[in-house]
């Protein structure tokens, strides 16, 4: 599942491409086709993110939410766009470019004021100025949840995703099982900021980056498209820095990856 850096470059290269003009939007598919009717030939006033959500705001107060989920995507051509290929939920066609979006978990129009109840359901957001870190502190606190399993919620964090958390952690040697209770204020500080730097590195470069200047020397060659990482999807491996081999289980339903030694 895409991660929030990915939804904020998605908002930022939307309205770079469809921004301030009318956009032409169907439903080839045809699961979408009152909503793209409802915006179809509006002009597209911005494009937001909040975690793993995206807003296109149309003239008229009405607004295209979507979440990816696991298998959404989109696909950005040139002018003229080719016929649809697959199941594409909603096209896009701006001025010079086309987008397609396929499988996504939600693609919804909403009036203007219901965004704020998504919203509402979401936790503070590292990427967004207006993000409140003592919203998410003041939950953390008071939790008997591992940690690792509150740093997934959406409603504690919004846009941390699987990759963040596990390697969250392990920059500040957390064991993923330790409860929110246990967590001092000071090391969710700690993580809070260093989140907001590794969330902005992503957003800027476009993939993910947690390792250290330090520790980022003599590492063997990845492979295509898979992060450069401490612990993610490194079950089994020795850890980069101490040796130990990287542990792995299902929390709450995703994959966690953790140094038995660094996060003791």
């Amino acid at each position: 599942m895409p991660e929030g850096h990915t939804l904020h470059r998605l908002a930022r290269l939307h309205q770079r491409r469809f921004g301030r003009a009318p956009v032409m939007v169907s439903s080839p598919q045809g699961r979408f086709v009152d909503g793209a009717a409802a915006v179809n030939g509006r002009a597209l006033r911005k494009a937001t993110a909040w975690g793993k959500h995206l807003f296109h705001h149309y003239e008229g107060g009405r607004v295209v939410h979507v979440h990816l989920g696991l298998y959404g995507t989109f696909t950005e051509v040139p002018l003229p766009m080719p016929l649809p290929v697959g199941q594409v939920r909603m096209r896009m066609i701006g001025a010079e470019y086309g987008t397609d979006l396929r499988g996504p978990t939600v693609c919804e129009v909403l009036a203007e004021p219901e965004t704020a109840d998504v919203i509402a359901r979401l936790g503070p957001d590292p990427l967004r100025r207006d993000a409140d870190p003592s919203l998410a502190w003041a939950r953390i606190r008071k939790s008997r949840r591992p940690i690792g399993a509150l740093l997934m919620d959406q409603s504690v964090i919004a846009g941390v995703g699987n990759v963040y958390r596990n390697e969250l952690l392990y920059r500040h040697g957390v064991d993923p099982h330790r409860p929110g209770v246990r967590i001092e204020e000071e090391e969710f500080e700690a993580m809070w900021d260093d989140l907001v730097a590794l969330m902005r590195i992503g957003l800027r470069r476009g993939k993910i980056h947690t390792i250290r200047s330090e520790d980022d020397h003599g590492l063997p060659p990845y492979a295509p498209g898979r992060p450069r990482t401490y612990v993610y999807r490194r079950a089994g491996e020795p850890c980069r820095v101490c040796g130990t081999e990287i542990r792995t289980e299902v929390m709450e339903g995703r994959n966690l990856f953790w140094c038995p030694t660094d996060q003791s």
